[in-house]
């Protein structure tokens, strides 16, 4: 239906920032308790973020680390050039273990965004 929102997807947009990380940690828990409670993997969708700091990948590590511990898996999908550039200056792709793969538009209408 439109307007549903999937439980197991997510998309982040804008800056993934120390500005933001109280507002962006709310979300991803929540998408991960969410996907959690409907037995779902959670796919977080990276290719709306414009700009990440080391406060953006604490909170992506939060998801996922949470995501392990309700044994579920999270996945990054479609990062955005911001995000390779941080991952690949801090040597991160093979934490997260997805592959790097760049959006080729921009995201779907009714789906969760952060």
């Amino acid at each position: 239906m439109p307007g549903d929102i999937d439980p197991g997807l997510l998309f982040i947009e804008g800056e993934l920032t120390i500005y933001r990380a109280a507002e962006l940690k709310a979300a991803l828990l929540a998408a991960v308790s969410r996907a959690h409670a409907g037995g779902h993997a959670l796919e977080v969708d990276l290719a709306g973020v414009t700009e990440i700091d080391t406060a953006g990948v604490q909170l992506l590590m939060l998801a996922r680390r949470s995501a392990l511990q309700l044994q579920r898996q999270l996945r990054l999908v479609a990062h955005s050039p911001a995000v390779l550039e941080v991952f690949e200056l801090m040597d991160l792709a093979g934490w997260f273990g997805d592959p790097l793969l760049m959006a080729a538009g921009g995201n779907g209408g009714g789906r969760s965004v952060a």
